[in-house]
């Protein structure tokens, strides 16, 4: 069993999977066809064909990229885990699937601007339908998420298996890993002026009073007048999250709502906000809001570059280490709490690949930098919050080389994981496929996912 990562991304599935009721264009285009059946599950070949597609776009790098069989294997596995844990009785509950499939939705609608006729023109499905879609991949999901972490319970990794796996492979077949940087940013975000803050804050009382009067409704002035991307199309609702999920002043005050109940403008690092609770379930609740963001002035962007500038001269000085001063000082939540270095998702770790920058305005700066150098004040973009500033550090540089213990343990460490659950997973399929029935499609025969296992 070749496991590239038994549980395929889920942005592939949950944002475009198709349904077997498509019409068939004009193009000739053949229609979606059912490959696997497991009790009343199906897998599509549209499914495999983007998770083949995203899993060799987001292959590790040195390592060897996954075949379409391989693919094709996984999900059936998947879909073998979910028939599974119906029998099993392994379950999740539908709070816990809401909130995970709000949340997946409000990243897509923020993807189209809360553009609901983009959203249409691009999927050819309306945000309630796309909505329903989600949820419904994002449950088959998280059943299959939680038997595996049942069939791999009590797994673990000793510095002595990352060794032996590392001793496993070939010397020429050792894998080649490309250059890779460590860069660390403090970034502060401009104070805006309190004039400007109240100035909101009395539109949004006026936003409450319309309400109140009975001469507006909530959704309505959401889907006018609120910057929130991606709740605004839907009337400012945000779905369902967890307590800890959001900004700490927002959840204080959601909670402190009774159910209907609108507040007072609220601040948050977001902006300010107006918002209605809508359900509580259990240790989840459900709001929508209106979020005006209040913008920096050019005089406030000179005080936050001016603040980050006295910042990096006391670092240059010795008088305060970088990895501090962007715990205490920097406002970007991603990277301050790790010393305000970039992360690799898949490893964790703070070396990066050039490739892993997805920013091409970091990148670029980065090439233009020696190894131990910190910029000066730099700003850029942030789509959700405008202009900021930060001082990028460029702590590190790390030749390209063929795999060694020293140096890429971490990966290798990940490596021995993946390898320790196949075999696991293995075993448990050798009876699991026993209790269920299983049909492949003709056209993967020459996987041979149901022989020898």
């Amino acid at each position: 069993m070749s496991l590239f990562g038994i549980m395929v991304s889920f942005a592939t599935m949950a944002q475009e999977t198709p349904t077997t009721q498509e019409a068939p264009k004009a193009s000739g285009q053949v229609l979606d066809k059912i490959v696997a059946k497991v009790n009343n599950y199906i897998l599509l070949e549209s499914e495999v064909q983007k998770a083949y597609i995203e899993a060799i776009a987001s292959s590790r790098q040195g390592f060897e990229a996954p075949t379409r069989c391989d693919v094709f294997e996984s999900l059936l596995i998947n879909k073998l885990m979910v028939a599974k844990a119906e029998i099993d009785s392994v379950i999740v509950s539908d709070v816990e699937v809401t909130f995970q499939a709000d949340q997946r939705f409000a990243m897509v609608m923020q993807q189209f601007g809360g553009d609901e006729n983009t959203l249409v023109e691009v999927y050819g499905k309306t945000a309630e339908q796309l909505k329903a879609e989600i949820h419904d991949v994002m449950k088959e999901q998280m059943i299959a998420q939680r038997m595996q972490a049942k069939i791999t319970e009590g797994l673990t990794i000793s510095p002595a298996d990352v060794r032996k796996f590392y001793n496993s492979i070939p010397k020429d077949s050792l894998p080649f890993f490309s250059a890779e940087v460590v860069v660390g940013q403090i970034v502060k975000k401009p104070e805006v002026s309190r004039h400007v803050k109240d100035s909101i804050a009395n539109r949004l009382k006026s936003f409450k009073q319309l309400i109140l009067d009975g001469k507006s409704d909530f959704a309505a002035l959401a889907k006018q007048y609120s910057q929130d991307p991606g709740s605004a199309i839907q009337g400012g609702d945000l779905g369902f999250f967890r307590r800890g999920e959001l900004a700490p002043e927002y959840e204080a005050t959601a909670l402190g709502l009774q159910l209907g109940e609108i507040s007072d403008p609220v601040e948050t690092m977001f902006g300010m906000h107006m918002i209605q609770l809508l359900e509580r379930r259990g240790n989840t609740f459900n709001t929508r809001h209106i979020l005006i963001r209040p913008e920096a002035t050019e005089a406030d962007i000179r005080d936050a570059e001016r603040y980050l500038d006295s910042l990096r001269k006391e670092i240059q000085a010795g008088r305060i280490d970088f990895a501090k001063a962007a715990k205490d000082h920097s406002d970007d939540r991603a990277t301050s709490d790790n010393g305000g270095f970039f992360t690799d998702p898949q490893t964790n770790s703070n070396r990066l690949t050039l490739r892993t920058l997805e920013d091409p305005v970091l990148y670029f700066t980065l090439d233009s930098m020696k190894v131990g150098s910190m910029t000066p004040p730099i700003r850029f973009e942030d789509e959700r919050e405008g202009t900021k500033v930060r001082i990028l550090y460029y702590k590190e540089r790390f030749p390209a080389h063929r795999a060694n213990m020293e140096d890429d343990y971490e990966k290798l460490k990940t490596a021995a994981r993946r390898r320790k659950e196949e075999g696991m997973l293995s075993k448990w399929f050798v009876t699991a496929k026993e209790d269920v029935f299983i049909d492949v499609d003709p056209a993967y025969d020459r996987c041979n996912v149901l022989e020898g296992k």
